[in-house]
């Protein structure tokens, strides 16, 4: 997944909000002012009806046209066309989040990753697996930070922010898993 953090919005508080409708709900996205793209948005968050501390939109302006980018992009993703999201983020977190959060980033479209295989990958020792959980739990950018693709060793769906129906439902979007017959 491309990205491209925003320096000059580190720290900063979102300021733009809108929402997107979606196969998964109505999505709310909020970010500030892109520097290097006038007329654009720095994604700060995108969360879930129903989604636990998603960001309260009181006190920010409603602007959909800066993050019509982002919203084609869903569009597209939603519709199976996309794979790779190509997004300007505002950089938040801790340095051990944003560490966590790149290698999310680096998990391909239709593939899955267990906690134990992250953190081998980031040299986590087993005792600092809470803490992975935590930080993957922590990303503020469900679905475009693909938080959704790390599952539990034995293929179950642990927990996600948006609700474990949705994690399901993205990941059989994207093939990697079969959809489930009821």
């Amino acid at each position: 997944m491309s990205t491209t953090p925003s320096t000059p919005t580190t720290g900063t508080a979102p300021t733009l909000w809108t929402t997107v409708e979606s196969p998964l709900g109505e999505l709310l996205l909020t970010g500030v002012e892109s520097a290097s793209a006038p007329g654009g948005v720095a994604l700060a968050s995108l969360t879930m009806e129903g989604q636990r501390g998603a960001p309260d939109p009181r006190g920010m302006r409603r602007d959909p046209a800066a993050f019509a980018a982002v919203a084609r992009q869903l569009r597209a993703y939603f519709a199976g066309e996309l794979t790779v999201f190509d997004l300007e983020f505002t950089e938040s977190g801790s340095a051990f989040q944003r560490r966590v959060w790149d290698a999310l980033a680096g998990i391909p479209y239709g593939a899955t990753r267990s906690y134990g295989e992250l953190a081998e990958q980031l040299g986590v020792p087993r005792e600092g697996l809470r803490a992975l959980g935590a930080a993957i739990g922590a990303n503020p950018l469900l679905v475009v930070r693909p938080c959704h693709r790390v599952i539990g060793a034995d293929g179950s769906m642990r927990g996600y922010a948006g609700g474990v129906e949705r994690k399901r439902r993205l990941l059989e979007a994207e093939g990697a898993l079969q959809p489930t017959l009821y």
